[in-house]
């Protein structure tokens, strides 16, 4: 893991990479999507982990701003959210 990004192994895993921005507070959590989302391949999913509550508003205002897909929310067993988000077709 590197700045808080997790890289699935390469390959037909569908995993998507992760963001661990858990305990992080606003904007961290979408200053780390933003920098996970660069060089990365159209139709990634990155999926955010966070603990911070407006992450929950701020990852799907960054997809619909950045032109990319909100995919949806979930909840971890560990308290945290899983906010996911697939990069936009080129």
């Amino acid at each position: 893991m590197t700045d808080g990004v997790t890289d699935v192994p390469t390959g037909d895993d569908p995993t998507p990479f992760q963001v661990d921005a858990r305990g992080k507070a606003c904007p961290i959590p979408i200053i780390l999507l933003a920098k996970a989302a660069q060089n990365r391949a159209p139709g990634t999913e990155l999926t955010v982990l966070a603990t911070d509550l407006a992450a929950r508003y701020d990852v799907p205002a960054w997809a619909r701003m950045t032109g990319n897909h909100f995919v949806g929310e979930s909840e971890t067993d560990g308290g945290a959210i899983a906010l996911t988000v697939r990069l936009r077709m080129a």
